[in-house]
């Protein structure tokens, strides 16, 4: 296992370095699209850019502080770092937007000269194809990693790439109808979107921090138990997760036979654990309550030599989100039986 998350934080960090690389290359080539254009479209693409460099070396010391173990003062780890650096991202990016918004309603009633527009076209057509390459590449190993800064990078250069699409077909705008105000028009388009992307990130941040609710990572936690379901583990609710950057805390009732000794239980806990952090791609910590099994057990136990039985199994029902996250033993029975 620390082989495995030894290579997963290398991934991770490989991506990131990946990313600053990137950023820093095209905010020099986007600067220079500038420079020979002087387009408030290229400005705002470019002024994203930086965006891009200052958000890469914060994830990446964000990264660095998130991988440090617990101790006395984090005791669940270091990790809720990522969800303030994408937090710090998007309102980066807002700040970038409303700046450029400005300077291009201006620009609309006070036009400036762009000048060489066919060199700042091909600098930009060579950025968007780099930021989608490279975009698409750590977006997917953000997603496998359920790294929130890879992911909330990928996604940055991703929308770097589109706006360049933007960029260049606006820019041929100015070219065919001769006129500056198409230049100015596509930066409050460029703008608003880049403010609606940070706003994006800003949203995400919160959500972490506040522990909102993520159905994604309760399904596929639910879909590794329910594969790997074993007879003593009769009953699973008050399913809770809490995302710490990439990692996750996982607190739940489990209901097993009421008369497994303690070390007994401990140790279905511990097969529990270990078959979770085989599956999945990152690393969980799993604090589990066992609740002992009654008469109402008995019709959904699987378990087939039970010494105490007091009436058959009559019906597999499976488990569901719907089901786990309730604070009741056998939701899902009772709402099996509220569907028949």
């Amino acid at each position: 296992m620390d082989t495995f998350h030894a290579h997963r934080k290398k991934i991770i960090l490989s991506a990131q370095y990946l990313l600053i690389g990137v950023a820093i290359v095209l905010l020099v080539v986007k600067f220079m699209a500038f420079y020979l254009t002087n387009s408030n479209a290229i400005l705002t693409d470019a002024m994203e850019s930086m965006v891009n460099v200052v958000t890469a070396f914060f994830g990446l010391y964000s990264m660095r502080l998130a991988f440090m173990p617990a101790d006395k003062n984090h005791p669940y780890g270091h990790g809720k770092i990522e969800f303030l650096a994408a937090g710090f991202e998007g309102i980066l990016i807002c700040i970038a937007g409303f700046s450029i918004l400005g300077k291009s309603v201006y620009n609309l009633f006070y036009p400036q000269v762009i000048m060489t527009l066919d060199k700042g076209i091909l600098l930009t057509v060579l950025a968007g194809g780099v930021n989608f390459i490279a975009g698409f590449l750590i977006l997917e190993k953000g997603k496998r990693t359920q790294s929130l800064i890879l992911q909330a990078g990928g996604k940055h250069l991703l929308s770097d790439a589109w706006s360049s699409v933007i960029l260049i077909l606006g820019l041929l705008l100015v070219v065919f109808f001769e006129s500056l105000v198409w230049d100015s028009i596509l930066a409050i388009v460029l703008s608003t979107y880049i403010i609606y992307m940070g706003w994006g990130l800003v949203k995400t941040s919160v959500s972490g921090i506040m522990d909102e609710a993520d159905a994604h990572s309760i399904e596929g936690l639910l879909g590794i138990l329910s594969k790997e379901r074993r007879e003593n583990w009769i009953d699973v609710h008050n399913f809770r997760i809490i995302k710490y950057g990439s990692n996750l805390h996982v607190d739940c009732h489990v209901t097993m036979p009421y008369y497994l000794n303690v070390k007994e239980s401990h140790d279905e806990v511990e097969q529990m654990e270990a078959l979770v952090n085989e599956k999945s791609e990152v690393p969980i910590e799993w604090f589990v309550h066992v609740d002992p099994c009654d008469k109402n057990s008995c019709k959904l136990c699987m378990k087939k030599e039970c010494p105490v039985r007091e009436s058959p199994f009559s019906q597999f029902v499976p488990w569901t989100l719907e089901s786990i996250v309730k604070n009741q033993q056998h939701a899902h029975q009772n709402s099996g039986e509220e569907n028949q």
